[in-house]
Order: structure tokens, then sequence, then C-alpha cells
């Protein structure tokens, strides 16, 4: 089990002893147990386990296992399953460091295979186990039975589970549990126990049968290890592992035991080291006192002894019918301190009078003082018996494996033979623990004592676990618990060091380093070493009372004149004190030498001074030698340098005679090339100049150009604004004029009696559908499958008939336009008609007329000439000069030269009405028609068939909620529903022609066979300007009121249009463009009056594009009016919430955050102490569900790679940063870094780069969520950082909204409305009034809506308040940097000042050099010209 210092803690003593066989072979093994901690199974401390094997198979299990075990994380609401079970969930159910619970299950199940258990075995034994954790579960409550009362069963499903998996019948477990049987001449008595004695006896029955089946495990093992004949074994080898020393705040039946152990284990071992000191003594046969050594008897046998022992004592106050732990207390205080003394004779029992009022007693071990608690169970844990009805329960289980299990814990509590007095004949008697534990030890003392022990002792460095880690105090513990101060103490009674004979004169002849060769050799090859020894202990004796007497006790003067130099070296070293101890100290043996601890102490010290004196002088000669050989290299390299430099200035003084030649030459050129530079600079310059005034004068004409553009944009932009505001501004006006009207007619109607009727009618319908929902919503008769079939066929074949209907309606739509188009096309025909028909006839007329003139002039010819052979020439002339009149006079027809035309003669030969090719036949528009008649009786019949179908599906619905509807019912619903579907009107013009912005028709709704209108498929959602315009259509049609008030109403509106028009025309805005007059003047109240439209406006198809639009809205838009501003807030408030909607989604998928978690422990001493678990360090935080409730839900956190992991595709498998932290767990989520501040979070330390330390100087990234505290943490926060201030506060928002989602559905309701569900019997309607249902909700959508508007104005607050606080840490930032710079540039230009004035004084000191060559140049120069002088001369 895990305890608070060990993960691994074995609670049990075991002996494991291997034989072997005559040539030395391995033949088996096995196991001996002493004490298992039993009590762990039922209760264990905070921090700490019960026993693995719990732990591993909750958390290890299969689904199927877990399915068999009746392991539902269902159940445990949102608690992981070792949290869940009372037995393992004590101690916070903590994972181990080393391994997982899962592997250890695995590692288990391979161990039982290993041993050769079936399959079958297996399982058994662990749903044992798993019974045991659900034998915890179970709880009791009081029920009075025949006038006592007693304890029931609160759940019995809980029983009947862990009996299923114990193996035992389930009222036989309810029995044992809740009853007590004793035994009386032959009788049952049966008494009822109360709920704590049957919580008792729960515990009891758990550590009995863990118990059992621990001691079963063990004789498993050993008949799979152990050898088959003892005469095979010649030889063992045992390991014994026992149980420490162990003293707690409260001890109890069990410390005493373990502490009884290592009394006995701490006697035999003082008595092993005394007989191996006293045989080596007498096996060199040296001269040696008897040694004390500590002898703890006294303490053992008051534990142990036969009558008067502790364990005796409580053996027989155990059989005492009446015995309790008080009064083995007073036993033993009567016993061992009688007259009220508080210490016993013997100094190992003890108790004062207040520990002897709480029943403590103290018993002085080996390591110390013990105080015992009697009344933690001694006498209980002392009997360890099994109730007769558990025995009974046992020994009738259905499970044979049960009964082996319980044979084993029953052969183990049984006294087998006839050492306690019991007859042959009589039941066995049941031994004691105590008598159990005193017989195991005495057997484990006689078998340690039959061997050669060595002793191993183990000792934890710390407490924590942890390496590199010290802790000098719990060692010094730990070495006195084990016994091993006594062990060194007994060893330094005698002689503790021990060297051989020619060891001790080698290592200690350099003591003596002046004394001669001759006198006393080096080395002991060829002499007597025994004699050497004792030479040499004598002539160290006496060189140091030599010394002392020579010193008087004070130090050797190191300066003292006539000394060597060795000497002095010696003198200067830290001296020890002289050679000085009894020679009895140290004692010459056969083959060793035997010392004292202050004997070998001196020795070691002067031997450790030689040895530094000598390394001293050793070190002096090499330096020496060292330097010597040094000076001989600077010596030669000092003449080789000054060699070099001689010849350099020989050559130095020969080039400067050189170069004051060249010198002239150089001179020239040089004053050349400057005269040359300073030309072609003026030049450069004076060209730069040009060009640069040549672009001023440039860009001057350009900018004055571009200034008087921008002065005429200006002017024409400040008409054009102050035409637009006052076309705005009437707007305004004739917009108000109309919205007060349109008010002013509401609230006439709103006074109207009919309309009040209608509003009460329209109440009464709603109360009615809610009695109706209630009605449904109070039957809990879920939905049959037929029911769910049928209404699914229904529903399959409406979508049929609406898709069928959707066909028709596009094909009447389509066959409609024909028909418009073709009679558009013959009334154009018929008007051509008419006109080349009027024309015709008065073409037929003149024609008539030509004829007849034409006639009479035929006549007059023929009687002026009396000849009939110029009569055909004379009515050919007047033919001709006929159609030459008709041609001249007659006009072309307009439509002849767009259209061709025929002439079709009529009976007397005259042309008829010539036709148009594109003609359009009134049999064909007949067709037509009568196809739309056709289709729509098609139409008609699929919307009955809609509504039949919808009828059905209404009643289906209704009876699946438990409502029978007849048929005039589902009538009145599909009328509502009717009723509430808006229609569309037909607009026209001031002509009454159709405009072409209205050209779409629409098909007012046609009566069914039962006479109620066809329904629709979906009702379109009604708006302001809807309703306007049914008023506005409604004011239009007469009303019975004498005073016409709609009708004037009717023309000042369109008065008012119309003057409106004149107005837009006159200012120039309304030339050629058509304005709707319906759209202007049907306008809703919405439009004219601030109103903030509630919930979603859009359907769930347009959040993707809500959300993605970025729309610069909120409380900072510049707004002109309130209406903007309220519509900006709806905006605003819908991506709000489409963004909590989404957040949950978002979190399930992850979040990259920089993370770091803070727990705060308290110390022994009251200081708090913070520890970070994590430490900035990449994580990703996901959302995980285990349900469809938050508490069920947790966040993960994952640790996430870099980005070229990333790139590359190489991720490892996600490795848990942390523990998963749930939702329920969480207190707060505040904004910054709250509880610490955010520039002193420390860094990972495994980053290679080094961050600098202004990383977390911006507050507005972090976000801090806040924890429950945890049994090992009083205080623990989670610290995010993000990458932008938007992210933080979508997270923020997003996990506040969660916890409250959770605090609403899931958690206590904070609302003013509470929903009190009360089970009435009689079933009575309650009438409750629609008024204060609705003034309740409205209530409540008030303060929604208040809340919401407070949270976006609380947003922009703090977002108002982080950017100031951002723009002032700038500003300090920057003031920081101009005071850094300007040390950084004050302390540069102190360095140069001093470069400089170290350059000026070189510069100084090279001038007064150079000034002394020239002079002795000059001199030379003056030298030179006078030999030349008398040269010349001579």
């Amino acid at each position: 089990a895990k305890t608070l210092r060990n993960d691994n803690s074995s609670r049990f003593g075991k002996f494991i002893e291997l034989g072997f066989s005559r040539p030395g072979h391995l033949m088996g093994a096995k196991v001996q147990t002493y004490l298992l901690e039993k009590v762990r199974v039922t209760f264990h401390a905070s921090g700490e386990r019960c026993y693995h094997i719990f732990y591993q198979i909750l958390r290890g299990a299969s689904e199927e296992q877990k399915k068999r075990f009746d392991f539902h994380e269902g159940l445990t609401q949102g608690l992981e399953l070792p949290n869940y079970f009372h037995y393992t969930g004590q101690g916070g159910a903590p994972h181990l460091r080393e391994f997982t619970d899962e592997s250890g299950l695995k590692y288990t199940m391979k161990a039982m295979k290993g041993l050769g258990w079936s399959d079958e075995t297996i399982d058994i034994v662990l749903s044992i186990i798993a019974g045991i954790l659900h034998l915890g579960q179970i709880k009791f409550e009081t029920e009075e039975k025949d006038g006592v009362d007693a304890s029931v069963v609160v759940d019995k499903k809980i029983l009947k589970s862990a009996a299923r998996l114990m193996g035992v019948d389930e009222g036989m477990l309810e029995t044992a549990l809740t009853e007590r049987v004793i035994m009386a001449r032959g009788q049952e008595i049966r008494t009822q126990l109360t709920p704590d004695k049957s919580a008792d006896a729960r515990d009891a029955l758990g550590k009995t049968l863990y118990g059992a089946m621990f001691l079963w495990v063990v004789d498993q093992v050993n008949a799979s290890i152990c050898w088959k004949n003892d005469s095979d074994i010649k030889s063992s080898c045992g390991v014994l592992d026992i149980f420490g020393f162990e003293c707690f705040a409260i001890n109890s039946f069990e410390q005493l035991c373990i502490n009884f152990t290592n009394e006995a284990l701490q006697q035999q071992f003082n008595k092993f080291i005394f007989k191996m000191e006293q045989a080596e003594y007498e096996r060199e046969s040296i001269q040696w006192a008897f040694i004390e050594f500590p002898d703890n008897q006294d303490c053992l046998d008051t534990i142990q002894m036969r009558k008067t022992g502790i364990l005796a004592m409580l053996d027989d106050e155990c059989r005492l019918p009446r015995g309790s732990d008080k009064n083995f207390a007073n036993r033993m205080y009567e016993h061992y301190i009688p007259n009220r003394a508080t210490v016993s004779e013997n100094t190992r029992f003890s108790a004062t009078p207040v520990q002897r009022s709480k029943a403590i007693f103290c018993v002085r071990h080996f390591a110390g003082l013990v105080q015992y608690s009697s009344q933690t169970g001694f006498m209980e844990k002392n009997k360890d018996e099994i109730p007769l009805t558990a025995q009974k329960m046992f020994e009738n289980a259905p499970v044979q494996l049960v009964k082996d299990i319980y044979a084993v814990q029953k052969r183990e509590t049984t006294e087998r033979g006839s050492k306690a007095g019991a007859t042959p004949g009589k039941p066995a008697k049941s031994k004691t623990v105590g008598q159990q534990f005193k017989e195991q030890l005495h057997s484990l003392i006689e078998s340690v004592e039959k061997t050669d022990p060595h002793y191993i002792r183990c000792l934890k460095p710390n407490d924590s676990a942890k390496p590199l880690m010290l802790t000098k105090k719990r060692l010094t513990e730990q070495l006195r618990y084990g016994g091993v101060l006594e062990a060194v103490r007994v060893a330094r009674m005698g002689y503790p060091v021990r060297l051989p004979k020619e060891n001790f004169f080698q290592r200690y002849r350099m003591l003596l380093p002046s004394v001669d060769d001759d006198v006393l050799p080096w080395n002991t090859e060829g002499e007597d070493a025994q004699k050497l020894c004792i030479k040499l202990v004598d002539m160290l004796l006496e060189a140091g009372k030599n010394h002392m007497d020579k010193t008087e006790g004070k130090m050797l003067d190191p300066n003292e004149e006539g000394i060597s130099r060795s000497e002095r070296i010696r003198r200067m070293q830290n001296q020890p004190m002289p050679i000085k101890f009894p020679k009895t100290d140290v004692q010459l043996g056969k083959t060793k030498v035997f010392m004292r601890k202050p004997p070998h102490d001196a020795l070691e010290a002067h031997r450790v001074f030689h040895q530094n004196a000598a390394a001293t002088i050793v070190s002096c000669w090499i330096r020496g030698m060292y330097q010597l050989r040094k000076y001989s290299w600077l010596l030669d390299a000092s003449l080789l340098a000054q060699r070099v430099y001689r010849g350099y200035k020989g050559r130095e003084r020969w080039l400067k005679l050189r170069r004051a030649v060249a010198g002239d030459l150089l001179t020239n050129h040089y004053r050349m090339q400057i005269q040359r530079r300073r030309y072609v600079t003026k030049k450069k310059g004076t060209v730069k100049m040009q060009a640069v005034y040549r672009g001023h004068a440039t860009r001057r004409v350009v900018a004055a150009v571009k200034i008087q553009k921008t002065n005429r944009m200006t002017k024409e932009r400040a008409k054009f604004r102050k035409l637009r505001s006052a076309v705005l501004a009437l707007q305004c006006c004739v917009r108000c004029m109309v919205a007060s009207r349109v008010f002013n007619e509401l609230k006439r109607e709103q006074k109207d009696i009919g309309k009040m009727k209608q509003h009460n009618e329209k109440l009464k319908e709603e109360m009615a559908s809610l009695k109706a929902m209630l009605a449904a919503q109070a039957q809990s008769a879920t939905a049959s499958e037929a029911h769910q079939k049928q209404l699914q066929a229904k529903q399959d074949e409406i979508d049929q008939l609406e898709k069928r209907i959707k066909e028709l309606e596009d094909k009447l739509k389509q066959e409609k336009k024909i028909v418009a188009d073709m009679e558009s096309k013959m009334k154009q025909q018929a008007e051509n008609f008419e006109k080349e028909k009027v024309s015709m006839e008065e073409s037929h007329q003149y024609a008539l007329k030509k004829k007849e003139k034409r006639n009479l002039a035929v006549a007059a010819l023929n009687q002026s000439s009396g000849t009939r052979s110029s009569a055909a020439e004379t009515r050919a002339a007047a033919a001709a000069a006929e159609s030459r009149v008709v041609a001249a006079e007659v006009p072309e027809s307009p439509k002849q030269t767009s259209q061709q035309v025929k002439a079709i003669p009529d009976a007397d030969g005259a042309p008829m009405v010539p036709m148009p090719a594109n003609y359009v036949s009134p049999e064909k528009l007949a067709e037509h028609q009568a196809h739309i008649r056709k289709l729509e009786e098609e139409l008609q019949a699929e919307r009955n068939l809609r509504r039949e179908a919808d009828g059905e599906i209404i009643k289906l619905r209704a009876t699946v909620n438990g409502v029978q509807l007849n048929d005039g019912e589902v009538h009145d619903l599909l009328a509502k529903q009717l009723e509430s579907a808006p229609t569309k009107m037909i607009e026209s013009n001031d002509d009454g022609a159709e405009t072409e912005d209205d050209e779409e028709e629409v098909e007012p709704p046609k009566e069914s066979m039962n006479g109620a209108p066809a329904p629709s498929s979906v009702a379109p959602e009604v708006t302001g300007a809807d309703v306007q315009q049914e008023r506005l259509q409604q004011a239009k049609t007469p009303q019975p009121d004498p005073s016409k008030r709609p009708e004037l109403e009717q023309t000042r509106l369109s008065q008012s249009a119309s003057d409106v028009m004149n107005a837009l025309n006159k200012l120039g805005l309304g030339g050629g463009d058509k304005i709707n007059r319906r759209n202007f003047l049907l306008k809703s109240p919405s439009e004219y009056l601030p109103m903030i439209r509630r919930g979603f406006t859009r359907g769930a198809e347009d959040e993707d594009d809500a959300a993605s639009q970025v729309i610069s809205v909120g409380w900072k838009v510049e707004v002109r009016n309130r209406k903007e501003r309220e519509e900006l807030l709806r905006d605003e408030v819908d991506r709000f919430e489409i963004k909590m909607k989404r957040f949950s989604g978002m979190l399930e998928e992850g979040i990259d955050v920089t993370m770091w978690q803070l727990s705060r422990k308290v110390e022994l001493g009251g200081q708090e102490k913070d520890e970070f678990g994590l430490k900035s360090t990449a994580v990703s935080v996901q959302l995980m569900k285990r349900g469809d409730l938050y508490v069920q839900s947790q966040l993960n956190f994952t640790l996430r790679g870099g980005y070229l992991s990333k790139a590359i595709g190489r991720r490892k498998a996600d490795k848990a940063a942390l523990e998963p932290l749930a939702l329920y767990d969480i207190l707060e989520v505040k904004a910054g870094c709250s509880g610490y501040d955010h520039n002193d979070l420390p860094s990972s330390g495994k980053s290679k780069t080094k961050k600098s330390k202004g990383d977390n100087r911006q507050s507005s990234l972090f976000l801090t969520i806040k924890a429950t505290p945890t049994p090992e943490a009083s205080f623990r926060s989670y610290i995010l950082k993000f990458k932008s201030r938007g992210a933080r506060n979508d997270t923020l928002n997003g996990l506040r909204s969660m916890l409250a989602d959770m605090q609403i559905h899931e958690g206590v309701s904070i609302s003013s409305m509470q929903n009190t569900e009360e089970e009435d019997d009689d079933e009575t309607e309650i009438m409750v009034p629609l008024s204060e249902v609705h003034n309740a909700i409205n209530r409540e959508r008030e303060a929604y809506d208040r809340l919401l508007l407070l949270l976006l104005q609380g947003q922009e607050d703090l977002k108002e308040k982080e950017d100031e606080l951002l723009s002032m840490r700038g500003k300090l930032e920057t003031v920081m940097e101009e005071s850094s710079e300007k040390d950084r540039v004050q302390a540069n230009d102190s360095r140069l000042i001093m470069q400089l004035s170290k350059k000026l004084e070189t510069l100084l000191m090279d001038n007064e050099d150079l000034r002394d060559q020239n002079d002795r140049l000059n001199s030379r120069l003056v030298v030179v010209e006078c030999e030349k002088m008398n040269l010349m001369s001579n």
C-alpha cells in the first residue's frame, strides 16, 4: 500500500526460507507472514491509499470487467471511481510516482497466471475484491421492529451486488450485517444491531474476508514454490523482512505487536554482537574486561509474561463476558503501578493521572517511550472473532473458493494440538491474535538463533522520496530505532580498531623520520613483527614525553636558529598534540594489533601531520627548481632581445635618412591632390544645389495646383452636405407625421370594444392550449414504437406532398406567366387589328369614291368623242391616272413597315384586314386556361392531402403525449394555424396596372372540401412592415364608420407622398429614378420608434456569416440617435450569444496557452509555501465530456509540441501535463494573474533560450482559474497566458458561461421564479391567470436584458482600464528606457573622455620625443654642413 513515506510499503512481516540440497541446488522456498494490517482495508489516513489491488481493479479493469463488477461511472456523479468508493476514497486516491495502476493490474494478472491459476479462479478472486468495495458502500438507517430500534439496509441493490460478487447468499449477508447471534445452552439468541454497530460489523466482515483471502494467496504461493520432501533439504537460507519500530500520535494494538517484535529482535542482535566481540578477543588471546551490553529482557517480560504480561492480561480480559478496554487498562494499572504510582518497578510501564483518566499506558522500549491508547479496540483486535452469522454465511457459500478461503482463516485461528489443554473429543479452541503472534515470534527467534545471521539496516534519507536529499534528524532517528547506535556503543567499549601487525608497523613507522634505519627498520622483512610493533609503540610514547618536557605544552618556534629547512617547514604546520595514551589501550594479539579510540586518533593525527609536512617540503623543492629554470629562460631571452633591439635601432636611423630625400617629392604630390579634391567637391556641391532648387520650384507649382483642387472639392462637398441634410430633415419630418398617425390609430383600436373581445378570445384560446399542454405533460406514458413508425410514415408522406405541391406551384406559376404573356400579346393584336381595320375601311371608301368619279369621267369622254375606238384608251388613261392619284394621296400605313400583312379578299373582291405573323388565336388561349384550371385542381387536391396528413400527425403526437383529440379539435387547431399565416397582397399603380416591382402574383388560399382554407407548409415570420401593410390595406377598404376616417387618412398619406416626390424633384434628386411608394409609405413603427428585438433574428444557418463578419459595433461606435444605438446593441448581443454557444465546441478542440500551476501548502509550523507543479509550459486545454451534464466534464491539460514537430508531422502521444480538473472543482475564474504577481512567475528552466524579464509584463493576457483545495494543498490556482487579449476575454466569458449553465441546469436555482413540484393526490386543475404568467416572464426577460447590457458595459470598461494600464506601462517603460539610455550615453561619454585624455597624454609624450629627435637631427645637420665647408675650404 501507499503511505506518506513509501509508495509501495508491505504492510505485513514475512520470512522467506530458501531450501538447498546437499550438492547446493535450490529445491524451493517457503513464505511465512506476520501480522497483516487488516485495518487499512476500511480506514487509511489522508494522502495514503488502501491496498494496491483495489485501485488496480478500479482503474485498470476493462469495460467488460467493469460491467461485470458493477463499476458504473454514470453513478459516481462525475467523480473518479477510486474517489467514489468509501474504502478507497478516504485519502483522496492519489496516483503513484513510479508506475500506474493500469500497468500494476497487468503485472498482477501475469503473476496469477504464473502461479498456475485458471481464468475462473482469477475472475472469482477479482470478484471478491470488487465485492469488498461494494460492501463498503452499504449504508444503514434506523427502523423500529417490535418496539426496538433496529438497523436496515438503505439500498438493497448495493447489497445484492456485494453478495453476488462475494459469492455468498444475499439474505445471510443482510443477517450478518444487521443481527448478532449468541449461543447460550445450545440455543440461539438473536439481537438487532444499531446502524453504528452494523457499520462496525460491515467493516469487520470486510477485514476478515480480505485477511482470509490474503492467507489463502500465501498458501497458494507456498504450494507453488515449496519443496516436496523435507528430507531433501540439508541447508537453508532465510530472509526476514520485518516491520520497523513505530510511534504515532495514537498507537493501538498493531503498534504494540510491532514494537514487541522489534524488542525481541534487538535482544537477539545485542547478544549476537557481544558473542562476536568475545570470540574475537579470545581467539587473539588479549587481556580484556567484561563489556556490559543493554539488556531489554525486562521490557519483553512486561509484554509477554505468562500471567502478568500485557498480552496475557489482554487475553484474560477477552475471556470475560463483560470485558472492556477500560477494565483492561485498570487491570494493568493495579498490577504495575499500585498505590497511585506513575512508574513501575522495572521502569518499563508508566502512566500519569491524566493518562489514567483516558485509559492510556506507556511502555519504555529500547528506542524510546511510546504511549498506547487502550480504547482503540484492543480487545476487538485481539479477539478477531468471526460472528456466527458470518461463519454460517461462509460455510454455506455457493462458491467453493469462498469456502476454501474461510477454511484457511479457520485453520489459522484454531489451536491444533493439546498445548492449550484441549481434550481430543472437544472442539478446538480459537486463538487470540496475541497468542498467535507470540508463537510465531518465538519460532522466528529460534530459527534465527540456529543460523548465522547477517543484518541489513534500510535507512531512508528523507520522507519526500526525492534524490540527493538527506535529513539528518530523520536519519538519526532511524539509527536509534534500529539499534545501530547501541551496537556502535557496545563495540566502542572494547577495542574497535584492529589492524594486522605488518600493516600497523608500515602505517605508523613514518611518525619517527629522524630515527635511523639501524635502530628501527622501515619494513618487517626478515624481522619479528611482534617485537617491531612493541618497539615502535615504546619509541612513540617516549618521543611524545620528550616533546612535552621540551616545550612544556607550548608550540615550537619555526624561526629558531640552527634548525634545518625541513624542520622549519614542519614547525610552520598545524602541530598536533604530543602522543600520550595508556599503554594498555593498545593490545597485541597473535595476528592483530587492537587499539581503542584515543590512541588511534593520536596516531592518525600525527600521521596526517607528517604527510602534510613531507608534501610541503617536496612541493617547495619542486617550485624552486621550476623558478630556477624559468630564470634561465628569461636570461637567454633578454640577451637575445637586446641584440635584436640594437640592430633594429641602427636600421631605423638609416631608414630615416633615406626617407628625408623622398619627403619633398611626396609633399608636392600631396598638395596637388588636396587642391584637386577641393575643386571636385565644389563642383559637385554646385550641381547638387541647382538640382535642389529646381526640384523645390517644381514641387511648389504642383502643391499650388493640388491646393486649388482641394479647395474647389471642399466647396462642392459643403453644398452636397447641406442638400443631403435638408433632404434627411424633410424625410424625418414626414416619417414622424406618418408614425404619429399610425400610433394614434393603434391607440384608437386598443380602445375599441371589439378589439378587446378579440384579445380576450385569443387569451382564452391560449389558456386552453396551455391546459392541453399541461394535460399532455401530465401523462407519463411514452410513445410506442408503432406510433413512432406511423408518425414517421406520415411525415415522409407530408414531405412528398410538399415536394409535389412545390412542383405544381412552379408549373402553375409558369403557365400563368405564359397566359399573361399571351393575353398581353392578344390585347396588343386586338389594338393593331382595330387600327388596321379602320385604315382599310377608309381606303375602301376612298377607292369606291374614285371608282365613281372614274366612271363619271369615262361617260363624259364617251359623250364628247362619240367614238368607240377611243373608249379603251380613255379607260386605260383613267386607270393610270387613278393609280397615280391613289399612290400620291393615300399615306403608307405605319404597321406595314414593322409587320408583313397578308390581304385576304372578301366575297366582293375587296381586301380584308391583314393578320400579323405572331397572331394568337382564342382557341389556344382557352386551351392554356383549361390547363391552368386543371393544375389548380391538382394543387388543391395535394393541399387537401397535406391538410389530412397534418391532422393525422397532430392526432398521433397528442396520442403519444397521452391526449385524445377529435376531428373538430384538430380542425380548430389547423384553422388557428392558417389564421396566423400572413397573406400577400397585389399592389398596383395609380392607373390600376401592375408595376414592374410587383410582378409576382400570389394565389389566395382556396377553400378545402370542408370549407377551411388550405394550410401552408411553413409559417413565415411576421414583421412590422407586413402588419403595417395589412393595416393600410384594411384602411383602404370601406368601413361602416360614417365619418370615413380611413379614406381621409389614406388621402392625406397619398398627398404627403406626392409632396415628398415634388420636393425631391425640385431639389434635383428625383430625376429619372423610380421611387417605390409602397416601400416609402408602408413603414413599420419599429423603424420610427426605438426598439430592441430580443433573441436571435437569424436562423442557425446564418450564424457562421454573422460570426465571421467584423462590424464596428458596441458602446464606442459613433451613433446619431437612440435607434442606431439599440440596433448596434442588438447585433452585439447576438454575436455575444453566438460566441458563447460555440465556445464549448472550440474548447473541446483545444486552446493553446502557456500555463503555470500554483499550489499553496501549509507546513508544520503553520507557514505557507508556494509550489509550482507546472512552470511556463506550453499546453493545450481541452474540454473532455463524459456525459451530457457539465458536472461530468473536466479540463485536460496536455503538452503540445513545438513548431518543428508539427511541421514534420512527428507528434508523440499526448502526454498529460497535470491531472484533469473537473468543472465542479472550479471555484471562480478571474481575469489577470490573481493571487500572484505576474512579473514574478518562474520560467520552466528547460528552455535553451534565456527569456527576458518583460515577457510576463502584460497582465491583460493572463487568466486565473481557482480550484477547490485538496488534502495536500490548501490553495490551488491555474494561471493561463494567452497570445492575445481577445482570446483571453473569449475564454473568460466562455468559462463563466459554462459555470453559469452548470449552476442553472445542474445546481441550485438563484432566480426568484422557483418551480416547486408538488404532488397532488386529487387531479384538480390549477387556474393561473395568464397575465401573471406574462408579467413573470417579462420580469425575467427584463432581468436577462439588464444583465446582458451590464455585462457588455462591464466588458468595455475592463477593456478601457486595460488599455489605460497598458499605455501607462508603455510610458513607464519609455521613461525607463530613456533613463537607461541617458546613463549609457553618460557612461560612454566618460569612458570616451578618459580615452581621449590618455590619447592626449600619449600624443604629448610622442611630441616631446619628436622634438628631441628634431633637435638631434638639426645638430647633426649642422655638424655635417660644417664638415662639408671644412672640406670645401681645404
